[in-house]
């Protein structure tokens, strides 16, 4: 059995890869107003189509769908291909709620009850 395949069909094969992969994975990442989709996350990074996205670096927002993860500083670290890989230098998680400048009781009412 031989394992070569043409140059056609193995560029088939890894635009078809692509694709699939965009189009299940909701993750991108937001530089300013330019949105780049993320093909997956590694540890310590994340891995971009380099097709459209140029060498990012800095501080980037990090979206799954319309929920916002992590903000993140990043440094171009490699191509490989058609991808471009990232390092997080740091990842902070986003918080929904502002940070608080006092420390909450514990015997702090959990709701009101309307008068009836």
């Amino acid at each position: 059995m031989t394992t070569y395949l043409p140059r056609e069909v193995r560029e088939g094969l890894e635009a078809a890869h692509r694709l699939a992969l965009r189009r299940k994975n909701r993750l991108r990442v937001v530089v300013g107003d330019q949105v780049f989709p993320i093909l997956r996350l590694r540890d310590h990074g994340m891995v971009v189509p380099a097709d459209g996205a140029p060498r990012l670096r800095g501080l980037v927002d990090v979206y799954d769908g319309g929920r916002h993860l992590w903000q993140c500083l990043i440094v171009a670290s490699a191509q490989d291909g058609q991808e471009m890989q990232y390092e997080f230098k740091r990842q902070t998680a986003a918080e929904t709620l502002p940070a608080l400048d006092f420390e909450l009781p514990d015997t702090r009412p959990a709701g009101l009850l309307p008068r009836v």
